[in-house]
């Protein structure tokens, strides 16, 4: 979502390059650069000028310290001012049980889902969610939850003949206590645009069941239109956190950056894409962090530890040690990382490389890998030696590719299985010497051959 804003700031930044105080002067060309930038991420202008008010007093004047670079420096304030910005301290729910949720927003917004998702997220953290159906208008919305509940083994409660929202809500903290369900979240109707009839009834349920928790579900795509309507719900129903919506898509970020700012509400949680799973409690100096191009390694670390078996991650570095990775580790490996998310994501999670664009079809092509490989018997996972030319043709026919594509990949993991050999004894030692004397040859800039 930040790529572009990322690419900006570090264009801006890179002007202050050899300087060895930060002034007025040399500041006053890069910071309007940045707030160029914040505001072509659609952030709230008055957000955008005292955010670099913020800034600029805290620059002007300040030595550069012989360990670090202007640039460096400003990195360190703007990073400060962002954490600050968006929220600090890492807002949490309520820790009463039963812990009562009430989901609200507008049509469209990922309610439903959102509800499901932070169902899920509570299950893991130890408690017995309770999902709501409040939604009388729309009995797909009702399905949905119900679908969703049943994937993720979760309780479910739904009156689908009542259309008595309070009533429903009353009745389903009766079924909770029985079922002894510790969170119970109310999933509610959503409209178009914000009028009477949806601040009236989700006040009357409001009333009802006396939730801990209120969330507005935010779509973060909307932009500034997005912190109008966090305005209005915490205006008619006093807002305890916001739910982000929709991250993973173009959304240009002003949303997430002047939302806290403008209502005062804390983001909690933001979805990073459709699955149940793609759902994170907000990080303030995370994504601050990313915004900048550092990369977000405890939540990269975090998704590894929850999605990646650790006695089979033990197994495949055995394997690997050994040179004795096959196909069936290939594909094992890949849906390993599959489950942590798309490839730009990941990507946006490690320093240095947030400015690194992955190609459109990246995920795409990952897919195509797997149906390659599935196309395969076990026989020619283990041993892709046996693969002739008609047996290559077979598997490019049951994966619907060229069978150019499955040459391409039979060549990078032969390629990848020379490596693990090289490395294999000494082998590695013979690839440093390799690399040192390839770099003595490019030079003091250490560039490669041909480079």
């Amino acid at each position: 979502m930040f790529e572009s804003l990322t690419d900006k700031l570090g264009s801006a930044l890179r002007n202050l390059r050899g300087v060895g105080r930060l002034t007025e002067e040399n500041m006053a060309d890069t910071l309007k650069e940045v707030r160029a930038a914040l505001l072509s991420a659609d952030v709230h202008f008055k957000v955008a000028r005292e955010f670099i008010d913020r800034v600029q007093t805290a620059c002007v004047g300040q030595s550069v310290l012989k360990s670090v670079t202007p640039g460096q420096q400003i990195i360190k304030i703007i990073n400060d001012e962002l954490v600050s910005l968006l929220g600090e301290g890492s807002p949490s729910l309520s820790d009463h049980k039963p812990l009562k949720v009430l989901m609200v927003g507008l049509h469209g917004s990922g309610k439903t889902t959102s509800s499901a998702k932070l169902a899920k997220l509570l299950k893991k953290r130890g408690y017995r969610p309770l999902v709501v159906a409040c939604d009388i208008y729309r009995p797909a919305a009702i399905d949905q939850l119900e679908i969703l509940a049943q994937q993720e083994e979760l309780g479910f409660y739904a009156e689908r003949d009542s259309k008595n929202v309070p009533a429903i809500g009353t009745a389903a903290l009766k079924a909770a206590k029985a079922g002894e369900h510790d969170a119970i979240i109310f999933d509610t109707a959503g409209r178009l645009q914000i009028d009477t009839n949806l601040i009236e009834e989700v006040q009357l349920l409001r009333a009802a069941v006396q939730p801990d928790e209120i969330l507005l579900v935010a779509d973060g795509a909307l932009g500034q239109e997005a912190v109008n309507v966090a305005k209005a719900f915490h205006e008619a129903l006093k807002l305890t956190g916001l739910i982000l919506t929709k991250l993973d898509g173009d959304a240009r970020g002003g949303a997430a950056l002047s939302i806290k700012s403008i209502t005062g509400v804390p983001i909690k949680f933001i979805g990073t894409g459709e699955k149940t799973g793609d759902f994170d409690t907000f990080y303030p100096d995370r994504l601050a962090s990313r915004i900048l191009g550092m990369g977000d390694v405890v939540t990269l670390v975090e998704k590894a530890q929850e999605t990646i078996d650790e006695k089979e991650a033990e197994r495949m570095a055995e394997k690997m040690r050994k040179a004795d990775f096959d196909l069936e580790d290939f594909l094992s490996q890949m849906q390993q990382v599959k489950k942590m998310g798309s490839m730009q994501s990941i990507m946006g999670m490690i320093p240095g490389m947030s400015g690194v664009k992955m190609p459109d079809n990246a995920d795409q092509q990952m897919k195509r890998t797997e149906a390659i490989i599935h196309s395969m018997t076990k026989q020619e996972r283990r041993k892709p030696q046996i693969l002739t030319g008609s047996r290559r043709q077979r598997i490019a026919s049951g994966a619907g590719v060229k069978i150019v594509e499955v040459n391409q990949l039979l060549k990078q993991f032969q390629q990848m299985q020379k490596m693990m050999k090289m490395m294999k004894g000494g082998g590695s030692k013979k690839m440093m010497r390799q690399m040192e004397t390839m770099k003595a040859q490019g030079g003091p800039g250490g560039g490669f051959p041909g480079r």
